[in-house]
């Protein structure tokens, strides 16, 4: 969805409505958290698929992970669009911008916080579960070379 509304956004720019405008932009900042959001619970599912292997039981884990990835970022928008939803809208009304036929977000600070430290956030996450998940499977490797080495002997 996320590739569909960021094709299609500037064709539906050019019809020069401000609330089609602001629900374009409201489509592509949600499809974007959301893609964000569904990385990050890949990288929990690989966590505890290669970490925590044995005793891992969550009841209703597809139902909680579909509320997770598609709640948070409905959440952050909903929040966005309770502040002000002039946040969204068309570049090209801007003077620094005046060929940008896109809808998107137009306070930079917005931008900054529900995109840029959205994402940050999630890249840490990321980052932390595949360090784990490597020093988890370094230890495996160590452990299985240490019990080849004494069936040899």
């Amino acid at each position: 969805m996320l590739n569909i509304v960021f094709l299609t956004n500037s064709w539906l720019t050019s019809f020069n409505q401000p609330g089609l405008c602001i629900t374009v932009a409201m489509l592509l900042h949600y499809f974007l958290l959301a893609a964000f959001t569904w990385m990050c619970l890949e990288s929990v599912h690989f966590y505890l698929a290669l970490v925590k292997v044995f005793n891992v039981y969550v009841p209703k884990y597809i139902l909680k992970c579909c509320i997770a990835g598609w709640g948070i970022p409905a959440i952050v928008i909903t929040l966005v669009l309770i502040i002000n939803k002039d946040f969204y809208g068309n570049g090209s009304l801007s003077k620094s911008h005046p060929y940008s036929n896109f809808c998107w977000i137009q306070d930079n600070t917005v931008f900054y916080i529900s995109v840029v430290a959205y994402f940050f956030l999630i890249f840490l996450m990321n980052t932390a579960m595949f360090i784990t998940v490597l020093l988890q499977i370094h230890s495996v490797k160590t452990r299985t070379q240490k019990t080849s080495r004494f069936w040899k002997r």
